[in-house]
């Protein structure tokens, strides 16, 4: 499916084609940021909220959904991560949206970029920790109970590490997945028969960009806890 973007990206082969996608997803969200922020206005006019579609309202949506997301996962205190976490939303769906065109590899097809961003959530949800609880957020690595030490630590460890692993693996395999039954019908049956397949990638965009986020979600919360 990297056919049609490798040709028209000049030195781009099919092995850097998701860092193309990378790239001109990234490039296009922060050109409708600049051109939200420029719609936002000040004063009075910044506060109303967008009354038609526009650039604008497209990021008051995901910034709402974020933050009312959050306040159920990790409470109101989290509202101070709701940018990172509705910057982490728009990427994932963004690029996820981009792979349905035919031509296009997404950049969370590829494990490099969502194994990169399995490990930014895990070391961003350990420095939250670290910042919230000080040095007593790495006691509950070693268990209540202190016999258990040596056994509790290996196992909190192997499961913190697993954690940035897994969120990586499960949205570049589920992506790979999806779009290559819509290709295979995509090459067999151009017209017609793939619209469901299609309808299909579109729901598997949209929640592995919220199974994403709200994991990531549920790791801060435990984090930033004050019961360790």
């Amino acid at each position: 499916m990297a056919s049609s973007l490798t040709s028209l990206i000049p030195g781009v082969g099919d092995t850097y084609a998701h860092v193309a996608t990378a790239g001109i997803v990234s490039a296009g969200l922060i050109a409708a940021t600049f051109i939200a922020r420029a719609q936002l206005g000040t004063g009075e006019t910044a506060v109303v909220p967008a009354g038609k579609l526009s650039f604008r309202g497209f990021f008051e949506f995901i910034t709402e959904f974020i933050q009312g997301l959050s306040d159920m996962v990790i409470g109101e205190h989290g509202r101070a991560f709701v940018p990172m976490f509705a910057a982490t939303f728009t990427f994932v769906l963004i690029n996820n949206l981009v792979g349905m065109i035919p031509g296009m590899v997404p950049a969370t097809e590829n494990l490099n970029t969502t194994l990169a961003m399995g490990f930014f959530m895990f070391f961003a949800y350990n420095i939250f920790g670290v910042k919230e609880n000080g040095v007593a957020y790495f006691k509950h690595f070693l268990g209540p109970i202190w016999w258990l030490i040596p056994l509790m630590l290996v196992i909190e460890l192997i499961s913190h590490f697993v954690r940035p692993i897994s969120l990586g693996l499960r949205l570049a395999n589920v992506l790979q997945g999806d779009h290559t039954v819509v290709g295979i019908f995509l090459n067999l049956f151009p017209i017609g028969l793939p619209i469901p397949f299609y309808m299909l990638g579109l729901f598997v965009a949209c929640v592995q960009a919220f199974v994403f986020t709200l994991l990531s979600m549920v790791y801060v919360a435990l984090a930033t806890a004050h019961d360790h």
